[in-house]
């Protein structure tokens, strides 16, 4: 198993550096950023202080979307950092919440987002592109590579991931729905012709290291209620209790009463207050660095290549290190 370490883009962006330094030393291989412009600061700015302060590890959105840059501009985005840095980027995309509900706008739609994949991919890797009608080809692109990794909840959603994508986002560790899950999308990846064994998959959730459990849940419960925002669109899609969508993802937010973007991801968020513990023990990692390798054993087990980690709460620091010096080399043979 990989793993990930997943920020927001808060300032000082010294802070993002540092923390992504320390993953690298801590055997990490991936660092993530929201990518939500009016919420946070622009990721890929922040990207090129990463990649200069670090060797290996490789950086991405988690997740960007189609609607907040220009495909072209997403494309050259990471086709220059790849250019400075040697192939160190990663990109994570989906429909769109945060990044384009503060905007007043709606999440875009799975066709819209399959088709921004092929021509993201091909276009930062140096291939042709239609777009509009036109071909779009970045000419100065050599040897370019870009895992495109897609996030998905839906049934709908993980079969264009299976399709489309080169790894699934699940942004869940409840072993249940990531079994499910990861059917799902293996399934769509055989139809399509592909390997389904080939398909990487991303299980991302908050992580705590210690042993006060309820104030662990206390700190990650707004993972619950940010899972919510997707849940609930996939109520309204498929109703409350549909057999396309496992009720154990959607039951509990039969209390959900809104959600308020300014304190999304955030510690003490109070829109979160509908999410029961069994949830947040489900959906996080959490106890001490024992429970933490057997869940994700658990995990690994069921197809999971890369565990990315959450670090919003108040032992930022201290869960960092706990990965470094006991679960990384526990997952890693190390």
């Amino acid at each position: 198993m990989n793993f990930g370490l997943v920020l927001q883009t808060d300032p000082p962006a010294s802070r993002v550096v540092e923390l992504a330094r320390r993953a690298e030393g801590a055997g990490f291989s991936s660092v993530w950023t929201f990518d939500s412009p009016v919420l946070w600061q622009e990721p890929f700015v922040v990207y090129v202080r990463i990649l200069e302060a670090t060797e290996r590890v490789t950086v991405g959105t988690m997740v960007t979307n189609p609607r907040s840059r220009e495909w072209p501009v997403t494309a050259s985005l990471f086709a220059t950092l790849n250019d400075m840095f040697g192939n160190r980027t990663m990109c994570g995309i989906g429909r769109g919440d945060s990044a384009v509900r503060v905007l007043g706008e709606r999440p875009t739609t799975l066709e819209e987002v399959g088709a921004c994949i092929r021509f993201v991919k091909a276009v930062a890797e140096g291939r042709e592109a239609e777009l509009h009608g036109t071909p779009v080809r970045l000419s100065w692109v050599r040897d370019g590579s870009l895992p495109v990794w897609m996030a998905a909840y839906g049934p709908k959603a993980l079969e264009v991931a299976g399709r489309e994508a080169d790894g699934v986002i699940l942004q869940i560790a409840d072993p249940f729905v990531i079994s499910w899950a990861v059917g799902r999308a293996r399934a769509a990846a055989e139809a399509a012709g592909r390997d389904p064994d080939a398909l990487s998959i991303c299980a991302a959730a908050p992580a705590y290291v210690g042993e006060d459990r309820a104030h662990q849940r206390d700190q990650v419960r707004w993972f619950g209620g940010m899972v919510g925002n997707h849940v609930a669109d996939l109520v309204t899609r498929y109703g409350q209790e549909s057999a396309a969508v496992p009720v154990e993802l959607t039951a509990y937010i039969e209390r959900r009463t809104g959600y308020d973007y300014a304190h999304h991801g955030r510690a003490g968020n109070p829109d979160t207050e509908f999410v029961p513990d069994e949830i947040v023990d489900r959906f996080c990692v959490l106890g001490t660095a024992a429970d933490h390798v057997a869940k994700l054993r658990e995990l690994e087990a069921l197809g999971v290549t890369q565990f990315a980690l959450y670090l919003m709460h108040d032992a930022q620091d201290a869960t960092l290190a706990a990965y470094g010096d006991q679960v990384v080399p526990a997952l890693s043979g190390g």
